[in-house]
């Protein structure tokens, strides 16, 4: 799936250089995590293959609740990262992103998804 318009190009961009950044202070991804990294997102896209079709169908393009504009993130690839991300370093993920983007766009993702631990205000 392509990247459609300019904000998920720009979520896509970011996330690419938060995973990559030089300075640890920007990363999502500790540097540990990294070596591997397409693999566990490849077994955790398998793992929880239902969960995301049901999100997709629920929420994602062409969808009756995509007409609002508030899930804008689901249905787009960087989504699977954000998804990985939100279950495996939460925290982490909610710092960075604050630093970035509005809280309600991951809010809505994670109300959605319903992870283990959720970090929405």
């Amino acid at each position: 799936m392509l990247v459609r318009g300019g904000f998920g190009r720009q979520v896509f961009v970011v996330l690419v250089h938060a995973v990559t950044a030089p300075r640890t202070s920007w990363r999502i991804m500790r540097t540990q995590e990294r070596e591997g990294y397409i693999e566990r997102l490849g077994t955790f896209v398998e793992e929880h293959r239902a969960r995301l079709e049901e999100l997709l169908r629920a929420y994602g393009p062409g969808s009756r609740s995509a007409e609002f504009g508030r899930y804008a993130l689901i249905g787009q690839p960087e989504t699977l990262v954000l998804l990985e991300r939100m279950e495996t370093a939460p925290f982490l993920l909610r710092s960075r992103w604050d630093e970035a983007f509005e809280a309600v766009l991951l809010a809505d993702l994670e109300f959605d998804w319903e992870p283990r631990v959720r970090v929405s205000r």
